[in-house]
């Protein structure tokens, strides 16, 4: 059986992501691609490097005849999901690009976004897209909110050794430099090459950052009481991937021993042997995660590291694994692409 997607924002980074991991999956096809501003446009003009392929044209959303899509990709800006979502037919299945529906709790929402939420009955619904730890959550949901690309990291570092009781909570400190793909392509003054190169600017510090939403709802949630880590992201001269160093509490072997055990079986998280480190170079334009575990010279202290491809595995492939667990497929359906390197 052949499902057919719609890609709704198809003319940003993880729409382009999108488009590119679905043409190589082998029971999905690509029904409409949608960009209000490029509308009518063939995808080839917008994204030379798609040229190669039989694409829909762009057009609006509202001229999308739903009726012959399966599955939706909604890689819209934030704060303008909530109303599209709500306006498509009921039962078409959903899965978000955006931080819309990232939060379960209205009031958690408000406070990190600074405006009520416009769909709080699908805001209720919505299902966390952090695949690995929400499979069954994701195989009966409707609407499944993918994470953002700096929590998938951190988290991916953090959650089993917080389930296991391997780390502290109380002194979490969380480092992550960005790949600039990650502010998206709207064009932004800070983002130029003149202003962006030979430098690295760290952004959303002082416990400001709206990522922090969603890693007290998760951390608490794994723990069972209230986390709040200390977060800091870095924006780096390049243009893909995450690096994630959590600064922790713990035992490295106990920490490294959580995470092998998680990780056991997964086709996308590798934990590396020990005394290696990861590199964002070994993930890119992949669906994988590479971790380590380092024991720091203070006994009782340890670095977690965790490389992710932002527009991957960060999102647009967290969005095809999330689809492939909706429509009953094999996880890896799309996702198999090596890395490119160097």
């Amino acid at each position: 059986m052949t499902h057919r997607a719609a890609i709704l924002g198809a003319s940003g980074y993880t729409g382009a992501e999108l488009v590119r991991l679905i043409a190589t999956h082998p029971a999905m096809e690509i029904a409409a691609l949608t960009a209000d501003r490029k509308a009518g446009l063939a995808m080839a003009e917008v994204f030379p490097h798609l040229r190669h392929l039989e694409l829909p044209q762009l057009q609006r959303i509202e001229d999308v005849d739903f009726s012959s899509v399966d599955i939706a990709f909604c890689a819209l800006p934030h704060a303008t999901t909530q109303q599209v979502i709500a306006g498509l037919p009921g039962d078409l299945r959903v899965v978000d690009l955006s931080a819309d529906f990232r939060l379960r709790d209205a009031v958690a929402y408000e406070r990190w976004y600074g405006k009520p939420h416009a769909a709080p009955q699908l805001q209720a619904s919505a299902v966390y897209g952090l695949t690995e730890f929400y499979r069954d959550e994701i195989r009966a949901a409707r609407l499944v909110a993918g994470t953002g690309c700096n929590v998938a990291t951190g988290l991916y570092a953090l959650l089993p050794a917080v389930r296991a009781g391997a780390i502290g909570t109380d002194d979490i400190i969380l480092d992550l430099k960005c790949g600039v793909s990650g502010a998206g392509r709207s064009p932004k003054e800070n983002l130029l090459h003149a202003e962006l190169s030979e430098g690295w600017q760290p952004y959303g510090t002082g416990g400001t950052h709206r990522h922090l939403g969603e890693f007290d709802q998760e951390l608490s949630r794994a723990a069972g009481r209230e986390v709040a880590v200390q977060f800091t992201p870095t924006l780096i001269p390049g243009n893909r991937g995450i690096l994630a160093a959590a600064y922790v509490s713990g035992e490295a072997g106990a920490i490294r021993a959580a995470l092998a055990e998680a990780y056991a079986g997964e086709p996308f998280l590798h934990v590396l042997p020990e005394g290696q480190v990861p590199s964002t170079h070994h993930v890119r334009g992949s669906n994988l995660v590479h971790l380590s575990v380092v024991a720091e010279r203070r006994p009782g202290r340890a670095t977690i590291y965790a490389v992710l491809d932002n527009l991957v595995k960060g999102a647009s492939g967290q969005a095809v694994q999330n689809a492939n667990v909706m429509l009953g497929r094999p996880e890896t359906d799309g996702l198999m692409l090596a890395p490119v390197f160097p």
